[in-house]
């Protein structure tokens, strides 16, 4: 087979091209350094503003005792009597401070389901959750509402910095699966109209403790 002289030229210059290492173009900007840079501002007032502002509902609260106090006040409130939860730790402060309090076993019945979360990403109002901290991966998304229990030590400003926390704390041992959830299900597949609820809860709690 011949080659023209002109592809032989272009041939070559191909191959010195391959040969050679390149510098990664743009090395100051994606991959190397966050596109976003943190705010002044408190972590917790930015994630209860974006995430509020996402129909999520943002709950405050100084110690745990507050917290109990206020998730079972709101169970009353909300008349949810099937309130699901397989975190030992949480059901164990339940019933310590509420003694005869009676869980649902059934997550697919429940009216509420309670998980905790591993960290919450201030920029964007986003829970992020795994099977290691909702003891499976259907705790946060088969109950018609759910409750997010964290502490504000658990908060990150970016989505580059949970995955880093996440990357730090778990090695090459990453949990089954990883999720961001940022407020409520919605879809506006359906003629273009938004609807909330239909791949997941309708209704989502963050109860932020001060830690």
């Amino acid at each position: 087979m011949n080659i023209s002289p002109s592809k032989e030229v272009i041939l070559k210059k191909i191959r010195q091209a391959l040969s050679q290492k390149l510098p990664l173009p743009f090395s100051g900007s994606e991959g190397n350094n966050s596109l976003f840079h943190s705010s002044e501002q408190d972590h917790a007032i930015l994630f209860a503003e974006k995430f509020s502002a996402l129909e999520g509902r943002f709950i405050f609260c100084e110690s745990e005792k507050e917290a109990l106090n206020q998730l079972l006040q709101l169970t009353a409130a909300r008349k949810w009597n099937k309130l699901f939860c397989k975190e030992a730790v949480w059901r164990n402060k339940i019933t310590e401070q509420f003694p005869g309090f009676s869980f649902h076993e059934e997550l697919a019945s429940c009216d509420v389901s309670v998980t905790t979360c591993e960290l919450l990403v201030a920029r964007t109002g986003t829970i992020v959750l795994s099977a290691a901290q909702t003891e499976g991966r259907t705790a946060s998304v088969y109950a018609p509402v759910h409750i997010c229990i964290a502490y504000t030590n658990q908060m990150v400003y970016d989505l580059k910095d949970a995955l880093q926390q996440l990357k730090e704390k778990y090695g090459n041992q990453l949990p089954s699966s990883i999720s961001f959830a940022t407020g409520p299900s919605r879809t506006a597949d359906i003629e273009k109209t938004l609807v909330v609820g239909v791949h997941g809860p309708g209704e989502v709690y963050v109860v932020l403790v001060d830690a």
